[in-house]
């Protein structure tokens, strides 16, 4: 964590006084941070920083320094109070201004655990944003016909987090496939996985297929990408199942069925988790219980404690994941194509199935919150969703509301 905190002072008080009460407070929290004071110099260097407002009468001073503090930084200011000199009157009247101004804020108030919990989630927060600026994010063909609500504005993604969408035609993937002439040698390792004789005799193609979208990921310098994995069923008869969850593994950041939304999704979930996250396509909802089945053919090989392969569920061929995630908490998360909504819901995953008429990674969730089964069924953001381990729900929308 990189936190730095800055101080503005009324003049009319006690020196002394004041020293030995932000000795107090600033103790009390926990975690690191570098104690700036009034010197401004290197506003905004830090992942977090924090203005610690610690008496009343120093609305003025704010107002006097804020020019200088936004041609530092474009983020919200966090405004640290304590509960002594009129230090949360003055924080509010220096909020309220900045709202009037449609200038972001916030301010961080409670007592030490509290203060320092939001302040670690906010550290997550710009962290995870500083991640996502410069980020290349590759359309290796089209959106799948049938997504046609999962549509992106490049200009929104790349206004709010700074992240870069390319189009790269699908040729280049077959191209780079037909060009590896030689069986790749770690294709018999995945065949061990293999659940049939289709399966085994479909690895070498799959593994291939790996190593042609990592070429082009490399090639265009992308950090993540999704591709319309449909057509290259009847062009090079396999899936990309195994080489997007191996990718994601790897931490390139892979999507199918040319779904941008939910590559933004993805994309996001890795700068606040560390892991891509599972695409899913919601499959069964109980609207009064908030159990939910969620599936797809490919997940994240780092997301799961043990898979096996199978054959593609829509197509019957190829090599499709089935992954077993580790049960405990979940958070289903999605944002739309200009990030103008988004949504979270933390759930338990209870357990894996491993039906033969769904997708292969097959996943049970309860949702904390039952009656958020109703979004799903109301107010969809399109038909995927992410699947992220632990319950991240607050730093998910605080990235996106801040």
């Amino acid at each position: 964590m990189n936190i730095s905190i800055y101080t503005i002072t009324s003049e009319l008080h006690d020196k002394v006084a004041i020293n030995q009460a932000t000795k107090e407070f600033l103790g009390a929290l926990d975690f690191e941070y570098d104690f700036k004071d009034s010197d401004y110099s290197t506003y905004g260097d830090a992942d977090l920083n924090l203005i610690y407002v610690r008496t009343g009468g120093t609305e003025g001073v704010f107002k006097k320094i804020q020019p200088l503090l936004m041609e530092r930084s474009s983020r919200p200011f966090y405004l640290l109070t304590s509960g002594k000199s009129n230090s949360l009157a003055a924080s509010m009247e220096i909020l309220s201004y900045l709202n009037i101004n449609k200038l972001k804020g916030e301010i961080i108030h409670g007592d030490a655990a509290y203060i320092s919990t939001r302040v670690k989630e906010l550290v997550q927060v710009e962290s995870a944003r500083k991640k996502l600026i410069g980020t290349r994010l590759g359309v290796i063909g089209a959106p799948s016909d049938w997504l046609i609500s999962s549509i992106a504005s490049p200009v929104a993604v790349k206004q709010k987090l700074g992240i870069e969408i390319v189009n790269i035609a699908i040729d280049e993937v077959v191209d780079a496939y037909n060009a590896i002439a030689d069986t790749p040698s770690d294709c018999a390792t995945l065949a061990e996985k293999a659940t049939t004789k289709a399966t085994k005799e479909a690895a070498p193609g799959a593994v291939k297929l790996y190593y042609a979208l990592k070429e082009v990921a490399t090639r265009h310098r992308l950090n993540g990408f999704t591709i319309r994995c449909f057509d290259l069923l009847g062009v090079v008869r396999n899936t990309s199942c195994y080489a997007l969850a191996r990718l994601n593994a790897e931490g390139i950041v892979a999507g199918c069925e040319g779904d941008i939304p939910t590559l933004l999704t993805m994309m996001i979930t890795k700068a606040v988790t560390g892991v891509s996250g599972f695409q899913a396509n919601p499959s069964r909802i109980d609207p009064k219980t908030g159990e939910m089945l969620v599936a797809h053919c490919t997940i994240p090989l780092n997301m799961v404690t043990r898979y096996e392969l199978d054959t593609h569920f829509e197509s019957g061929i190829g090599i499709g994941i089935r992954g077993y995630m580790a049960e405990g908490p979940v958070t289903i998360f999605k944002v739309s194509g200009d990030l103008s909504r988004h949504f979270t819901a933390e759930a338990t995953l209870e357990r894996s199935l491993a039906e033969p008429n769904l997708c292969r990674t097959q996943q049970v969730l309860q949702l904390t919150k039952p009656e958020q089964a109703t979004y799903f069924l109301t107010a969809p953001i399109g038909n995927h969703h992410v699947i992220a381990p632990g319950h991240v729900a607050s730093i998910l929308s605080a990235l996106l509301n801040t």
